[in-house]
């Protein structure tokens, strides 16, 4: 089993920056792929960003240029740099691990959730206008 803890959330006003982090813990022998979905109230939950053990990475078009999903393999933890935050990312930000597989396997699952097999609790983040 892998478990994820996500920390870093919070309110910030329009045009600010926040930093999630995601930390794995357990069995993590081969997560190659890390991903950050989120959830706004009333909205299906959606993609952010994906990086795999090589560092690809890849964005949903509405957080290109203004998020960066990092990752520390040492520490086990991921991050996400989110900057000139805007209200529409207003949402519950949740890391997801998904075990084995390329990066075309995690590029896949970014796309389907339901392939990424460990999900954290979440962690909710504010922004206002």
């Amino acid at each position: 089993q892998v478990q994820l803890v996500e920390s870093g959330g919070g309110s910030v006003q329009a045009g600010g920056s926040l930093r999630l982090s995601c930390a794995a813990s357990g069995y993590t022998y081969r997560t190659n792929c890390m991903g950050w979905f989120r959830q706004a109230p009333g909205k299906e939950r959606e993609g952010v960003a994906v990086i795999n053990i090589g560092g690809s990475t890849a964005y949903a078009d509405s957080v290109k240029g203004r998020f960066t999903m990092s990752q520390d393999t040492a520490k086990n933890t991921v991050y996400l740099q989110m900057n000139s935050l805007k209200p529409e990312d207003t949402a519950t930000y949740y890391c997801a691990a998904l075990r084995g597989g390329g990066w075309n396997i995690c590029l896949a699952a970014f796309q389907n959730e339901a392939d990424f097999g460990y999900w954290g609790q979440g962690t909710q983040v504010t922004v206002s206008s």
